[in-house]
């Protein structure tokens, strides 16, 4: 029986003595170390295990003789001297016996399972790269996922190249992808450098025709089990083939990133240090590490394109460029965050009797259903500003509006938002705030100046509530109103934003770039806006005003004193239409309104005339028959005057319009 043993069992059977010599063994498995038999027997188990490096064998194999230990299952890996150019992986067992109750020794059964253990390599790989790629939506973090997967375990060098209009996030057609369209180059990886985690991100196009270019087009995989010089595609490619070979590379696999019959790219593994060459197994490992990573990469350019798209779409609805006024110099920049199509906007909206209104706010969230709802906030807001409502007023409307959006949508929208309003005649600032940081302000010296609006609640919430607070500011004091982006990684942001906007003599540009320069070392997560204000009070030679009793003879008064006034600013030609805008807007006010009656005339970028009374009563425009005797006032005052409106004070209400002037 024991003859029969080990003379035919199908794995090794090794008898060692105290010396942990070989005194038996079985001669049917001596192939597996490629060693003759007669340099087997009295060698120790270390001599007879060439090419298994093992520390913790010889220690092991004397617990085993002491009785200290067994040995079950354990693996050893290796490359015996007979088949160096394949690993070989051993299962060893060991086990203390003593025969007859004499000496002392130790039985060690080894079996090759190199393929099964393999296989459960492969497997393992595979278990690792689902865990490790599609857990980001960044095409590169993915592609290093994959790299860091498979390198000095399955290749010892990676690279993966993405189309460049995939990368930019671009619609594909499907189909082949021609020798000459670019990839970039998002993630590469080797043993000599593993801890190089940033790509190259270069540009390159693969010659035709090489294994890289064929893939790409038929979308199938390639296999180079043996890379020689003499390959006839090295010539067609020489600077890849000069690097391939300075590198040692042996062999290697190209396998397409292909996601519905589109092809996306390509990942090479590269094997250079591992003297295995890749195989038909290898290459179907290969084959499913690349549908993971394309699939992974392709989700990653849809939310790129998706996030291109809402950038573009926000871009588009923000104002181009903030008009010229009178009552303030304005800089405004917005800079786009990683996540894309966030919901920041800013906005400067002239508003009657040359005040201005200065706003910024933030749509919670990203994409392009918030980059639409901060669309439809901005219109809003503007439509509502025009009406000269105050901004606590303003931010109540807003707000009904904003849970109107979750209403039509079925989706929560929730905004801050801060609105301030400057009047360059009494240079007073009121401002309100729906949970918004308060306004950075300074006056002309460079001094902090206390503007801070209580945060109300969110608009959206349909709890209303806001409330307005109001601050002189002498000319040339600097308004700085911004969003979180702007803010949320610096700690003390505002001191620094209070330190970097302290130079009354820089340009608003220059101090927009400082603020970002030293609050935005990168680029964060959520976009950010900033929005400064220079204010400039209107000088008194630009503005007259008069208190006039309410009787109709002071029609004719009001008429010269709008002459004269004319004259003095060098504007006779507007006098016909001036008088008659005021004779109709002042017997209005007459007829309709209660004392005290005003009348102001305002020379800005265009000629305001203004009329007020005491009633809160709006006048109503309309189109009046052929035999009506009167109700063309209001419709004479439309239609000679470019703009005209009703604001409401806190008593009474005023009526102005505005004439065009030469040159603006």
């Amino acid at each position: 029986m024991l003859e029969a043993l080990f003379t035919q069992a199908p794995m090794g059977l090794y008898v060692f003595d105290e010396q942990l010599r070989i005194v038996r063994y079985n001669t049917a498995r001596r192939g597996v170390r490629g060693l003759p038999g007669d340099a087997v027997l009295g060698r120790r188990l270390d001599e007879v295990a060439e090419g298994f490096h093992d520390p913790e064998l010889l220690p092991l194999a004397r617990q085993v003789l002491m009785g200290e230990a067994r040995v079950r299952g354990r693996l050893m890996r290796g490359r015996p001297p007979g088949g160096p150019d394949r690993e070989t992986v051993l299962s060893v067992s060991a086990f203390r016996v003593r025969p007859g109750g004499g000496h002392v020794l130790g039985v060690a059964v080894v079996e090759d399972v190199s393929e099964r253990q393999h296989t459960a390599d492969r497997l393992d790989i595979l278990h690792s790269a689902h865990q490790a790629i599609g857990t980001s939506l960044d095409m590169r973090d993915t592609a290093d996922a994959l790299a860091e997967v498979v390198v000095d375990r399955f290749a010892d060098a990676v690279s993966v190249d993405v189309l460049d209009e995939a990368v930019r996030g671009a619609a594909l057609s499907g189909g082949p992808v021609d020798a000459d369209v670019p990839l970039r180059r998002v993630a590469f990886r080797s043993v000599n450098d593993p801890a190089r985690r940033a790509p190259s991100d270069t540009l390159d196009t693969f010659p035709f025709p090489t294994p890289f270019s064929r893939s790409l087009q038929d979308a199938s995989p390639r296999l180079v089990t043996h890379l020689t010089p003499d390959e006839p595609w090295l010539a067609t490619d020489p600077e890849r083939a000069r690097l391939l070979t300075d590198a040692g590379v042996h062999s290697l696999l190209i396998t397409p990133l292909v996601v519905r019959r589109t092809v996306l790219g390509v990942v090479c593994f590269y094997r250079h240090r591992d003297p295995r060459p890749y195989d038909e197994d290898d290459l179907c490992l290969a084959e499913q590490l690349a549908q993971r990573t394309a699939l992974s990469i392709d989700n990653a350019r849809s939310y790129a394109r998706e996030r291109t798209i809402a950038t573009g779409l926000q871009r588009h609805l923000l104002p181009r460029t903030p008009p010229r006024l009178t009552a303030v110099d304005t800089a405004a920049l917005h800079l786009p965050g990683t996540m894309g199509g966030g919901g920041d906007w800013y906005d400067v909206i002239p508003l009657s009797g040359s005040r201005v209104a200065l706003t910024v706010g933030d749509v919670t969230g990203s994409g392009i259903e918030v980059a639409a709802a901060m669309g439809q906030l901005r219109t809003a807001l503007t439509t509502l500003a025009v009406r000269d409502l105050a901004p606590e007023e303003l931010l109540s409307c807003l707000d009904e509006t904003t849970a109107s959006l979750a209403r039509d949508t079925g989706e929560p929208v929730t905004a801050s938002c801060l609105y301030a309003v400057f009047d360059p005649v009494t240079r007073a600032c009121t401002a309100a705030s729906a949970g918004h940081a308060p306004p950075v302000v300074l006056g002309a010296l460079g001094d902090p100046l206390a503007l801070e609006p209580p945060a109300g609640p969110l608009l959206g919430t349909g709890r209303g509530g806001y409330e307005a607070v109001r601050a002189e500011l002498p000319d040339g004091s600097l308004l700085a109103l911004y969003t979180n982006g702007l803010v949320r990684s610096a700690p003390g942001a505002r001191q620094i934003l209070l330190r970097v906007l302290s130079h009354p003599d820089r340009p608003l540009r220059r101090l927009a770039d400082d603020a970002v320069y030293a609050l935005l070392p990168s680029q964060g997560e959520d976009d950010a806006v900033l929005l400064l204000a220079r204010t400039r009070g209107l000088a008194e030679e630009r503005l007259a005003e008069w208190t006039l009793p309410k009787d109709a003879a002071v029609v004719g008064t009001a008429r010269r004193l709008a002459r004269h006034q004319l004259a003095d600013w060098g504007l006779e030609d507007l006098a016909f239409t001036t008088e008659l805008i005021v004779s109709e807007l002042f017997t209005n006010a007459i007829r309709y309104g209660s004392p005290p009656i005003r009348l102001r005339m305002i020379r800005d970028r265009s000629l305001i005339c203004e009329v007020s009374d005491g009633s809160s009563t709006a006048p109503h425009l309309r189109n009046a028959r052929a035999i009506d005797e009167g109700g063309r006032g209001l419709s004479l005052v439309a239609r000679l005057a470019a703009r005209w409106g009703t604001r409401f004070g806190r008593r009474g209400k005023t009526i102005w319009c505005e004439q065009e002037l030469d040159g603006g």
